[in-house]
């Protein structure tokens, strides 16, 4: 059984404890406000790039000269997957969900017999994913939006998955990120970026439907060959955003429950402290009395 002194360092731990959470939670609650405020503004600007680039890629006739973006390599073999989590723990099941999306999307695109390679951003994504696909991790970075996320971040990250393309190092990729929803809850997410998508319910153009008819001055191909990379990397900065506010959400979500939960046990430990103490004056109430009829 421990002993009186034993229960008070405890005890004064759990407050100690408790007063770091308690602080980490208000830092978070800042950090939340910032980044749900920076990710609001940049939605209306990412939603009107891809409603164009929807409606042209609808109505958008394939040929030699079409950009590899929108039109793909022809092939579907090897995929990338682009891992976003955090650099930083304490923000209960954040990391650990994206990076289980991950591994399912993985599982189930070696079951259909393609190649997987995968570049992450963010320190956990690297680590958790390197202790049982070393062998298919390649790019990582780290300390994207360490005080906040920016857009050159962002574009740096982008350029060098449309290099890796270029390159012809994989056929389709994708990113995997945890999407911001409230502050309670962050949803895993897998978006194809690599080739362009259509949004669900766009379909192409067949030869029957009326559509809208567009003049292009520069020609359409070119229009597409420099919207194409810009709304990738807006798409990209779109998910760190999400990301970057889905993790304070997070961390302030965990370090409530943390204090909370140690101020519970610092009533437990509280509760039994003062037993301890009734017990030991007890037992010296008695010896005492003993000692007194004994003489």
């Amino acid at each position: 059984m421990p002993s009186l002194k034993d229960l008070r360092n405890s005890i004064a731990s759990v407050r100690n404890m408790r007063k770091i959470t308690s602080a980490m939670k208000m830092v978070a609650a800042s950090k939340l406000r910032r980044a749900q405020e920076q990710a609001q503004v940049a939605q209306p600007y990412a939603q009107r790039m891809a409603g164009i680039l929807s409606r042209l890629a609808a109505n958008y006739v394939a040929s030699e000269n079409s950009p590899k973006l929108l039109a793909g390599t022809g092939k579907d073999h090897v995929h990338l997957l682009v891992v976003v989590t955090s650099d930083r723990g304490l923000a209960g099941g954040f990391n650990a969900n994206s990076v289980r999306a991950a591994r399912g999307l993985i599982r189930q695109l070696l079951a259909d017999g393609k190649e997987v390679k995968l570049l992450t951003v963010g320190r956990k994504a690297k680590d958790l994913l390197r202790r049982d696909q070393a062998s298919r991790l390649g790019h990582t970075f780290e300390g994207i939006g360490s005080k906040r996320v920016t857009f050159a971040e962002a574009e740096n990250v982008a350029n060098t998955i449309v290099q890796m393309y270029e390159a012809g190092e994989f056929d389709v990729c994708t990113i995997v990120y945890n999407r911001f929803k409230s502050v309670i809850s962050q949803i895993p997410t897998s978006t194809q970026l690599i080739p362009f998508a259509l949004p669900e319910g766009v379909t192409k153009a067949d030869s029957h439907e009326v559509r809208p008819v567009y003049e292009f001055e520069p020609s359409e191909d070119e229009i597409l060959a420099a919207l194409l990379p810009r709304n990738f990397a807006i798409q990209i900065f779109g998910a760190l955003l999400d990301s970057a506010a889905g993790e304070q959400a997070a961390r302030m979500t965990a370090m409530d429950n943390a204090s909370r939960n140690a101020e519970d046990l610092t009533k437990k430990l509280t509760l039994r402290y003062n037993r301890a103490r009734q017990a030991a004056i007890t037992k010296e109430l008695i010896e005492i009395v003993s000692g007194a009829e004994a003489l």
